[in-house]
């Protein structure tokens, strides 16, 4: 399955949503009127023009085994005409004379596939998959429609200030304009798309190694199960990479390391549990460098935002990494769960501060309803978003496509 089919199904909740929604604020106030036809007509016009020269070779094919049959009782009219007394070349010869008589009812087979099925098939009903003749509702873009369709982004957690320039930008040079469901669908995504194709960018590898990668996030986000999706993929892309279990307080995180580890065939670093993880990250750090590993992907405790000495322990990690390379930890990635909705960009500002993030990987879009967070992250901070995750399996982490996740969200067929 391809990313926009696999995003399609696991953004059911999202588009659902919008759908509905759309749905709901045309409809209200909205007039069904017949759908407009004048692409599909010319379409069915050059189809008649080849039905003549087709009719040439068919006749050649019946009737040659039956005229020597009935050309002995027609040779004494014709005898005299012909002076030459060789019998079997004439018989052959007239053959194609008569044959301009028979064509006619060769026609009637070709008179069938001319009228073909098309003139119903437009490419808008064939896009949509509706019948032609299914009315289409629409409604005037005014200031009530601009209002609903704010609030309908903001449900869906994009933000005040991103919902409102979504809007605006849709109502420029449309205002006072009738408008259907899938119309507004189409503007939606290319709004979507244009705030996010900025930071459609993946994961830069550079050429000095070990590359360090510092995971960071709150509790329950998905940092342990998106290094081992990264490792894996890395990995088979020809990598040497090591993990070091970072997040010293908590067993579970480490066993779950180590089996991704297995799978992928990546070694782990691990500490005793409650040993200190700067500690941990340094000499993972050593061993990298010992090894030649080309990535150090460091995983470290889940922490809140509001917790302060939680985050200084993080801001002491890098500190102590910063001891064996000045430039480490070359990318600090930020993972964050789509189901905290707007709590996302508060926590975005808090890494930001102390850790230094440079890119984003969000995670669980297929169990939220306001995937829209991530359109309000990418207009508010403009970080690169590098992957999302929409599953458990290793596949679900996936490259951020703007397009294929602006169609998924609001609908669209690809």
């Amino acid at each position: 399955m391809s990313l926009f089919g696999k995003l399609k199904n696991k953004l059911f909740k999202s588009s659902s949503k919008l759908d509905e929604g759309l749905d709901a604020i045309v409809q209200d106030g909205g007039v069904e009127e017949a759908p407009e036809p004048p692409v599909e007509a010319p379409q069915p016009e050059p189809v008649p023009a080849p039905a003549a020269p087709v009719e040439a070779p068919k006749p050649a094919d019946t009737p040659a085994p039956d005229v020597p049959q009935e050309l002995p009782a027609d040779l004494p009219d014709t005898a005299p005409d012909m002076p030459q007394p060789v019998d079997p070349t004439p018989v052959q010869t007239p053959v194609e004379a008569p044959q301009p008589s028979d064509p006619a009812p060769d026609l009637t087979p070709l008179d069938i596939p001319a009228p073909a099925p098309e003139a119903p098939k437009g490419f808008l009903n064939r896009l949509l998959g509706r019948n032609s003749a299914a009315p289409v509702v629409r409604r005037e873009l005014d200031d009530d429609m601009l209002e609903q369709l704010e609030e309908l982004l903001i449900a869906s957690d994009m933000g005040v200030d991103t919902a409102l320039r979504v809007t605006a930008n849709i109502a420029e040079g449309r205002y006072g304009k009738k408008v259907s469901v899938q119309e507004i669908k189409e503007l939606l995504a290319q709004e979507i798309a244009r705030i996010m194709e900025p930071v459609a960018r993946p994961l830069p590898l550079y050429p000095k190694t070990p590359q360090v990668v510092l995971v960071v996030g709150v509790n329950g986000s998905g940092k342990t199960t998106t290094i081992g999706k990264l490792a894996s993929q890395f990995k088979a892309a020809g990598k040497h990479v090591v993990i070091a279990a970072g997040d010293t307080f908590r067993a579970a995180a480490v066993e779950q390391l180590q089996v991704w580890g297995d799978r992928a065939g990546v070694p782990v670093l691990t500490a005793p549990e409650g040993s200190d993880p700067a500690s941990l990250a340094f000499d993972a750090m050593t061993r990298a460098q010992a090894e030649g590993a080309d990535l150090l992907m460091i995983d470290t405790a889940g922490r809140l935002q509001n917790r302060q000495d939680l985050m200084e322990e993080l801001a002491k990690i890098v500190r102590v990494i910063r001891k064996k390379d000045p430039d480490a930890p070359h990318n600090t990635l930020l993972v964050l769960d789509a189901t905290t909705g707007q709590n996302a960009i508060s926590q975005t500002e808090t890494f930001q501060k102390l850790a230094d993030v440079s890119g984003l990987v969000m995670t669980k879009l297929d169990g939220t309803a306001k995937g829209g967070v991530l359109v309000a992250l990418a207009d508010k901070f403009g970080l690169p978003i590098h992957a999302i995750g929409v599953g458990e399996q290793i596949d679900d982490l996936a490259p951020f496509d703007p397009e294929e996740f602006a169609a998924a969200l609001t609908g669209l067929e690809a």
